[in-house]
């Protein structure tokens, strides 16, 4: 599991020496250890840089390939949108959505629920700066 989650050559190094996306990828090394047929990731994208983040992706895409359920607590969206069969949406302590999350994409109130809508587009640096539409 610690190469599948990319730790081999540190099967030696103390947990409390290693990066902050080691120690998530060490935990996730455990629970794959444990053959569970549910797993849950909770913000699986903190503070992981972008190699990070594809990394946990292709972990993800591989448990769900070996018929797995896998649920992901997240605000980065964005991050795992594409790779959901199914999203819920959960808004000041109530459910929201639940369905298809391309038919969320297209049709529901996203920006009402304080999520930013993963399809808008970026052509210019002024795009990237995440304010409310005027």
């Amino acid at each position: 599991m610690l190469e599948r989650t990319g730790l081999q050559g540190k099967e030696t190094v103390p947990a409390h020496s290693l990066s902050g996306g080691e120690k998530r990828r060490l935990a996730v090394a455990g629970i794959l250890a444990m053959d569970a047929e549910i797993i849950i990731f909770d913000e699986p994208y903190a503070n992981l840089d972008w190699p990070g983040v594809i990394q946990v992706n292709r972990i993800i895409k591989q448990l769900h390939s070996e018929g797995k359920t896998i649920l992901i607590l997240t605000h980065e969206v964005e991050k795992v949108l594409a790779l959901a069969n199914r999203l819920i949406i959960l808004f000041q302590g109530k459910m929201v959505y639940d369905g298809h999350p391309e038919e969320a994409l297209r049709t529901a109130a996203l920006a009402e629920w304080g999520i930013r809508n993963p399809l808008l587009q970026y052509n210019s640096l002024s795009d990237l700066v995440w304010d409310a539409p005027e």
